[in-house]
């Protein structure tokens, strides 16, 4: 099988913290990102918004648009109301070559929140769960109509965060929502990724590798303290940096045959963590890492 590796901008410039990294330019990101080898970037804040600037900015510097964040409220208006709201990114997408989209339900979350602590992340009722599943049903269903699978993101801070919830999520949906798997937002939140990546296999359509040093973790959970200020302590670093193993999750999305994108997403304070040394760091990395897992890594 074979994947293409592909990173998000956090490495350079915030979007849930603008005061990382905020004067560093665009051009800056993508000129590091495609000298560390990278074949592709995520979007982030400071990229344009329309088809034709966004495919000039990064065919300027040879690369693919891989994917772009989405924030979903489906639990504050109705399915068709959110089909409405995502057809100005969708377009971005899908004219720019993306075939996933990074799809977040964010009502009530407090990743973004530096003064509320991760303990008090949101949970769902059983109607809240139900109303999130049936309108993300027809919202997948929208969109792999359209050529773009809904690849959705569970995120820590959010509300669906730990693996009870992935699997909750995943079950009660149909195919057409597929699941974005992030080794370090599944592991920070006590999950197994193998046991998502071997019981979801099919439906995985796009993966985030963020490493994560434990003991960060474990302080910000003694500490009670927010998804930022983690990031702020040096939470997440690139694959290989930390102390996730992402070996044996990789080996079984190659073996079940996953082809896409491989993401290094790691928020760092850039003037702690370079960004051109752990760009270069989290390519040579993960490309070891998915060769030995037997994908084939193309440009």
């Amino acid at each position: 099988m074979s994947v293409r590796l592909g990173i998000n901008p956090l490495t350079w410039t915030n979007d849930d913290l603008p005061s990382l990294g905020g004067d560093t330019p665009l051009e800056v990101c993508l000129a590091e990102g495609r000298e560390a080898g990278f074949s592709g970037f995520e979007l982030g804040h400071k990229f344009p918004r329309t088809p034709e600037a966004l495919s000039a900015v990064l065919g300027e510097h040879d690369l693919s648009l891989v994917s772009g964040w989405y924030s979903s409220r489906l639990l504050e208006r109705s399915p068709e109301e959110e089909i409405e709201a995502v057809k100005d990114h969708l377009a971005l997408l899908k004219q720019c070559g993306a075939t996933a989209m990074v799809f977040c339900e964010v009502s009530r979350c407090v990743h973004g929140d530096q003064r509320t602590p991760l303990s008090r992340r949101p949970h769902l009722s059983d109607a809240d769960w139900q109303r999130l599943t049936e309108g993300l049903n027809i919202v997948g269903d929208y969109l792999e109509q359209q050529g773009v699978h809904l690849a959705y993101h569970h995120h820590l801070g959010t509300l669906v965060e730990s693996q009870a919830d992935v699997e909750r999520l995943m079950d009660n949906t149909r195919d057409s929502v597929g699941l974005l798997l992030d080794l370090g937002h599944l592991v920070g939140a006590g999950g197994d990724p193998l046991a998502i990546a071997e019981r979801y296999a099919s439906r995985v359509k796009h993966v985030h590798c963020k490493d994560m040093r434990f003991a960060v973790l474990d302080e910000l959970r003694n500490r009670d303290k927010s998804f930022l200020d983690g990031v702020l302590d040096g939470l997440f670093t690139v694959p290989g940096d930390g102390d996730i193993d992402f070996l044996p999750t990789l080996t079984q999305l190659s073996e079940s045959g996953y082809q896409g994108w491989l993401v290094v997403e790691a928020e760092q304070d850039p003037k702690v963590a370079h960004p051109l040394t752990y760009a270069r760091l989290g390519y040579r990395n993960l490309r070891d890492l998915a060769e030995r897992a037997g994908f084939a890594v193309t440009k």
